[in-house]
């Protein structure tokens, strides 16, 4: 989903700090800010598969958690109620209850990452709701009294519930909005109270008489007053609390995003290199493209006669068969802990020591080379029982000094395997039509094989000063056919 944010750039542009926001005299800024930070998330999130997998996670978990923490709270309150408040008319609070706990369960049910109006919907529910509960005298009351005295039971600190759940599942910029709704509940709660709420003006009148000598605690007992400066002590101090959680609430968010940036690293390493290098490869600390010379296994590998294939066999078959035959040679890299350098239409190109060395790089290098035979081989078996035309595999393995490194200009960079071990590699797997062979490995793997090498050898003809078109000197190989 393209947003405002990258539109205009085709990039992600990154909302300014947070810190030089922190005007209390000029909210429009960091209003801004917190609109810009949305879209950048957004963004983000549609362009990365993993911060989207792992927003969703955390959304999806911390909101199962919430609610249920919500549900248990709420039944802690209702066990204890009818001691505090034992009439009956605590069964009207103990429905409200219910329906507080059936508000929570629908906000599980709406919620979705980003911004869903049905989702904030039932939050400001919640907020207008125990507004109402604290604020409106229960019908079931048969004594009168004024409506003012709704204030001093204290039930404020119930927002405290919802906004201890709420950071459990909802983004920063939520919770930070939570302090302004409250406030906006509350305080329009208050009004309502003051200007329409019943009041009793001769129980006020003999309060005052008794108290005529301390009118500041006249203040504090009357009872036809709401006692405004408290109700906006109780909201000021909400609202503090709600900045720091939202303060504490996009510290977490920002470390999401930078683990789930990681696991995006991680799958990108994971397309060229197997899980086990992968995670040696994320602890190193040297860059992995930084430009050097070291000496690896470099394997090729093609269909033979793929041009006449694809001429003779519809489009989508020929695209299911390179896409069966990349996973197993895919699967035969890996297995032999080998780099997946690039593919190559028809064929793969592999290394062996890439981006670090290793003391068996020859031999997984030629253990790959009879794995993808074998694998062959047996794909084949399965294409003759469908009486499917069989696919041939010629592959040509060399070892020796290479360039690695990152090439191309700043815009893309690609990490690059270069120099005449590659070409070598390139020219060997060629020579296989000629040898009628499906394998040509050079004498220079060989010599580096170490353990094992009896059972890696087995079955391979020597061949004797191979000329190797590009080369002043012939080659000696060895030929598996």
């Amino acid at each position: 989903m393209e947003t405002d944010t990258t539109r205009q750039t085709g990039k992600i542009e990154k909302a300014p700090a947070l810190a030089s926001h922190f005007n209390p005299l000029n909210l429009l800024p960091l209003l801004r800010y917190v609109r810009s930070t949305r879209l950048e998330d957004e963004a983000r999130a549609n362009e990365n598969k993993h911060v989207r997998a792992a927003l969703e996670e955390e959304k999806r978990i911390g909101m199962r958690i919430a609610v249920w923490a919500r549900t248990i709270g709420l039944i802690v309150v209702a066990i204890f109620l009818p001691f505090v408040n034992p009439r009956l008319e605590v069964i009207y609070y103990e429905l409200l209850l219910l329906a507080f706990v059936l508000l929570g369960f629908a906000q599980l049910r709406m919620a979705r990452v980003g911004q869903s109006r049905a989702e904030l919907g039932l939050i400001f529910a919640d907020f207008i709701l125990l507004t109402f509960v604290l604020l409106a005298p229960s019908p079931f009351v048969a004594e009168d009294w004024p409506g003012a005295l709704q204030t001093r039971f204290d039930g404020f600190s119930y927002f405290y519930i919802m906004l201890a759940t709420g950071t459990l599942a909802y983004s920063w910029r939520t919770i930070a909005s939570f302090g302004m709704w409250v406030a906006m509940a509350w305080l329009s709660g208050i009004a309502i109270l003051a200007f329409f709420g019943r009041t009793i003006p001769e129980l006020g009148g003999q309060i005052r008489t008794i108290l005529a000598d301390s009118p500041r605690m006249f203040e504090l007992l009357d009872p036809n007053s709401v006692g405004l400066p408290l109700r906006f002590q109780e909201v000021i101090v909400f609202v503090i609390a709600s900045a720091i959680l939202a303060l504490k609430g996009w510290r977490s968010n920002q470390l999401l995003m930078h683990q789930a940036s990681l696991a995006s690293e991680r799958a990108n390493l994971s397309r060229y290199f197997p899980p086990s290098m992968v995670d040696e490869l994320a602890q190193k600390t040297k860059p992995v493209g930084d430009v050097r010379s070291q000496e690896i296994a470099v394997l090729f590998a093609d269909i033979v006669g793929f041009t006449h294939f694809a001429e003779t066999h519809e489009p989508q078959e020929v695209v299911t068969v390179l896409r069966r035959f990349h996973a197993l040679l895919e699967n035969a890299v890996f297995s032999n802990r080998g780099t997946l350098d690039k593919f190559l239409g028809d064929g793969v190109m592999a290394t062996f020591g890439t981006p670090a060395p290793h003391a068996d790089d020859a031999a997984n290098a030629l253990q790959c080379g009879r794995d993808m035979l074998a694998a062959m081989d047996k794909w084949n078996a399965e294409r003759r029982e469908m009486e499917l035309p069989e696919i041939r595999l010629s592959i040509g393995i060399h070892f020796g000094p290479a360039i690695l490194g990152d090439i191309g200009s700043e815009r893309r960079l690609e990490f690059a395997t270069l120099g005449d071990t590659v070409n070598v590699a390139a020219r060997l797997e060629n020579t296989t039509r000629s040898l009628s062979c499906r394998l040509v490995a050079s004498n220079n793997l060989l010599e580096r094989i170490g353990t094992d090498r009896d059972r890696l050898c087995n079955g391979l003809e020597s061949h004797r000063a191979l000329p190797v078109r590009g080369r002043e000197t012939a080659l000696d190989v060895w030929l598996l056919r």
